[in-house]
């Protein structure tokens, strides 16, 4: 099952003071189980382009398009059994303690 996971920052970070897990690792160690199919980092907020469409016309604006003081900084596509191991593969990412990751499984669009 594939899951799209959005690596945000969060006002409220762990406050544990134990190493965090080191990104690269975490990178290798799924590449090589085939658990991470793609992923990277996204520029700053300030490079977002919001696109929209009312009433036929095209409305183009600068930024995100939600103001939050969360932001999306990454995202990593994983392919993973099941929510569980999802959920696992998660856990161990540096962005879990310093951040907050969003998992969300792709639409079956089959039915």
């Amino acid at each position: 099952m594939k899951y799209m996971m959005f690596v945000c920052t969060d006002t409220a970070p762990d406050t544990d003071k134990a190493d965090e897990p080191d990104i690269d690792v975490w990178v290798a160690e799924n590449d090589a189980r085939g658990r991470r199919l793609d992923g990277n980092a996204l520029a700053p907020r300030s490079a977002a382009t919001t696109v929209r469409v009312r009433n036929g016309e095209l409305l183009v604006s600068d930024g995100p398009f939600a103001e939050t003081k969360e932001v999306i900084v990454g995202y990593d596509l994983l392919d993973c059994a099941d929510l569980d191991e999802a959920i696992e593969v998660a856990r161990s990412h540096p962005m879990a303690r310093g951040g907050r990751l969003e998992l969300r499984p792709f639409a079956d669009l089959t039915d």
